[in-house]
């Protein structure tokens, strides 16, 4: 029964939200906000979730002393910062100056500006990897970042500046942004579409059960 229920709640959500693009009548047409609005309640009891089970276990790694767990302190005594201020002044997003609006915009947006910066390390670290010559494909791929990357600054017009107009390489930088670029895109998200209706189908007849957690 632990099991039977979850199953039936996803397959009449499926089912409904498919039959909803074919029969565009009441009730039919309505099913979607409805729906909607359940989605909103489940999703802001998952985020509570979520940040309960951070809590708890920042507080077990800090109890066993594991590695990193100053860590977990600081995401405690932020975590409880935010929410203590964050309670206690209200939901006025009006209101210009208050706590919360100071630590978002001179603590919380900063770091987040500092992790992009970081990640911008790892995708050149990536891309080292990616576009190394071992075959082909690879080859194309280098070529191509190539010809973009300096397409994308003024030097790249002087070095081409002896070819002559359309074959320059801001141009040609544009062309392959505008057309192979895109082809590659879009053949990838038809793969990736396919593949979403593919596991929804799974799921709504129920032969995917990983979302019920156990064996």
């Amino acid at each position: 029964m632990r099991r039977d229920i979850p199953l039936l709640i996803t397959g009449i959500a499926g089912v409904v939200f498919i039959v909803q693009y074919f029969i565009p009548h009441f009730p039919f047409n309505r099913f979607s906000n409805w729906f909607s609005d359940w989605f909103s309640i489940v999703a802001a009891c998952a985020i509570w979730l979520g940040a309960l089970n951070l809590f708890k276990l920042s507080l077990e790694k800090i109890h066993a002393r594991r590695e990193g767990w100053g860590y977990a302190v600081i995401t405690i005594v932020c975590f409880l910062l935010m929410t203590v201020v964050g309670f206690s002044e209200g939901r006025d997003y009006s209101k210009v100056g208050t706590g919360f609006d100071w630590l978002y915009n001179y603590v919380y947006s900063p770091l987040s500006s500092t992790m992009f910066a970081i990640l911008a390390f790892f995708v050149a670290s990536a891309s080292y990897r990616a576009f190394r010559a071992r075959n082909f494909e690879a080859t194309l791929l280098l070529i191509a970042a190539f010809l973009v990357m300096l397409g994308r600054v003024p030097i790249g017009d002087l070095l081409s500046g002896f070819m002559p107009p359309g074959m320059r390489l801001s141009q040609l930088a544009t062309w392959i942004m505008q057309f192979p670029n895109t082809a590659g895109q879009r053949a990838i998200l038809i793969g990736i579409s396919l593949g979403i209706v593919s596991s929804s189908l799974r799921l709504i007849l129920g032969i995917e059960r990983s979302y019920l957690g156990g064996d």
